[in-house]
């Protein structure tokens, strides 16, 4: 089953593991390029793919939704069409470990009312965690994957084979073995992609560790209370065997003897052969920087992404949608112009497919193209971009280039990107990434003093200011502003002093009395 160790291949490609007590990282490398990576902290709940107790809230008719409490912070969403398990086996025969979200099949107000009431419990799995104010969201139809199997509880009798199983006999064998294997009554099974070229035996041992999981899954729903969580994924290391661990890795390097050997007894579950792929990191750099994946990620998180041919990419995360914008930069190409841009063009849709991967973003994504006149050239590159979202674990959808020359896709979102999880807000730019310039900044404080000195008109000896600034704003007005600051008190006969305060936001100032008492200040762009 797994000869594959034993042939040579051209195309080298290693998983590399990084065990700390804070955070585990999984990098995919080919030929020495960092082409997939994963984190995960231990210290935080996993909840994709957890199967939860839970009780409903409320019922919104004009959301066609409920509200599910799982036992966190935020209620889970559950869509009505997903609240009806489903009977009718319609499966989405893909390679994703939680359901595809099911066909909006019609379900009347009054049945999901009758059904689930306010208060009642219900069985749910989490399809995507909390994104930004957004709480989970969660389907009642349910999957338990192995490492070749899906159970679907709700599918009845439906037996699959994964889409990205094309050769026709590979998929004619599988489905002949899913006609043998004793299942359950009621349940549906798949058979997913790395079940391609397994014999019957381990299809038969990764039934039974999916029907244990099941059954203890069972027993849990009878005797746990609402909200509860009644089955939970493996952790990082673990799912790196299941999902992970496919016929073309060569050799899988971790760097703690601990996991190392929990990961080789997961990998001895499938075979000897695949146990020994399985190796002990023992070098004195770290792991990731033995590998070169440590300055490869840093990159990735760039905004600016350059590309070989001299482009370039400029990537912007939005809560709505991600923009990204492909140029030509250096590029020069030794063709005509289009042939040029068409270089340009499908190196970059390829270099998406990867960044986005990498960086875990999805949602809407748009992608402005450099035009081009040629609708052969525009089709190559929906193609290109078609085959290089192949390896994409996420669901994805791509749409022609329009007449703007934009290309339209989305890509299944089921937690937080990695940029989300792993960068907060600048304290200075609030995310904004700009601050104002000095110039702005004194400009505002000036209008600000003649609105307050205005108040002391009529009153000597009463506008005698103090006003509080940063450094970089201080040596503005030192030097470029003094005369007219200097103009501005004989104009309303005040009396300014300023104060640089090292710590200060450089948006940041106030305007105080001769008491010390408050007039006017701002706090990060923010007036108080």
């Amino acid at each position: 089953m797994f000869g594959w160790l034993l042939k040579r291949k051209t195309k080298k490609r290693e998983i590399v593991v990084n065990v700390e007590q804070l955070e585990t990282r999984v990098a995919v490398v080919e030929n020495g390029r960092v082409e997939e990576f994963l984190v995960e902290h231990p210290m935080e709940e996993r909840l994709v793919g957890c199967i939860f107790k839970g009780r409903v809230q409320n019922l919104e008719h004009d959301l066609q939704a409920a509200f599910v409490d799982i036992g966190l912070k935020k209620n889970a969403f559950l869509h009505y069409w997903d609240m009806v398990p489903d009977e009718d086996g319609l499966l989405d025969e893909d390679d994703g470990l939680t359901r595809a979200p099911s066909r909006r099949r019609r379900v009347s107000n009054e049945e999901i009312a009758r059904r689930f009431p306010p208060g009642s419990d219900i069985v749910v799995q989490v399809t995507k965690g909390p994104i930004g104010t957004k709480g989970p969201r969660v389907t009642a139809n349910l999957s338990l994957p192995g490492r070749y199997l899906v159970m679907m509880p709700s599918a009845k009798a439906t037996r699959g084979v994964s889409r990205k199983i094309a050769d026709a006999k590979e998929r004619l064998r599988l489905k002949k073995i899913l006609d043998r294997l004793p299942l359950p009554p009621g349940v549906g099974i798949i058979v997913r992609t790395v079940g391609s070229g397994a014999n019957q035996r381990a299809f038969c041992r990764d039934l039974r560790n999916i029907l244990d999981v099941w059954r203890q899954l069972q027993s849990n729903i009878k005797k746990l209370p609402a909200p509860a969580c009644v089955y939970s994924e493996p952790d990082l290391v673990e799912r790196v065997v299941r999902d992970w661990l496919t016929e073309d890795v060569d050799r899988v390097t971790i760097d703690d003897a601990a996991a190392f050997e929990r990961i080789r007894d997961v990998a001895g579950r499938i075979s000897r052969r695949a146990r020994r792929v399985i190796e002990l990191y023992k070098g004195h750099l770290p792991i990731f920087d033995h590998y070169g994946v440590e300055s490869q990620m840093e990159a990735a998180f760039r905004r600016k992404v350059d590309l070989k041919s001299g482009g370039y990419l400029v990537i912007d995360e939005t809560e709505a949608l991600i923009s990204i914008d492909v140029n030509t930069g250096r590029h020069r190409g030794t063709g005509s112009q289009e042939d040029a841009i068409l270089e340009v063009n499908t190196e970059a849709v390829e270099e998406v497919a990867r960044q986005m991967r990498l960086r875990n973003i999805g949602g809407l994504v748009v992608i402005d193209l450099i035009d081009m006149k040629s609708r052969k050239h525009q089709n190559q590159i929906f193609k290109a971009m078609k085959a290089a979202l192949r390896r994409d674990r996420a669901r994805t959808n791509v749409l022609p280039i329009s007449e703007l020359g934009l290309m339209e896709m989305t890509r299944q979102r089921q937690e937080e990107s990695l940029l989300s999880q792993m960068y907060i807000d600048c304290p200075y730019c609030r995310g904004h990434g700009v601050i104002k310039s000095p110039l702005a900044i004194s400009v505002d404080i000036q209008r600000q003093i003649v609105a307050v000195m205005r108040r002391f008109v009529g009153k000597p000896g009463e506008a005698e200011l103090k006003v509080l600034v940063s450094p970089a704003v201080m040596d503005r007005l030192r030097n470029e502003d003094e005369a007219m600051l200097v103009e501005m008190q004989r104009r309303y006969s005040g009396k300014l002093t300023f104060k640089s305060e090292v710590g200060r936001h450089p948006e940041s100032f106030a305007i105080l009395d001769k008491n010390d008492k408050v007039l006017y200040a701002v706090s990060e762009s923010h007036t108080v």
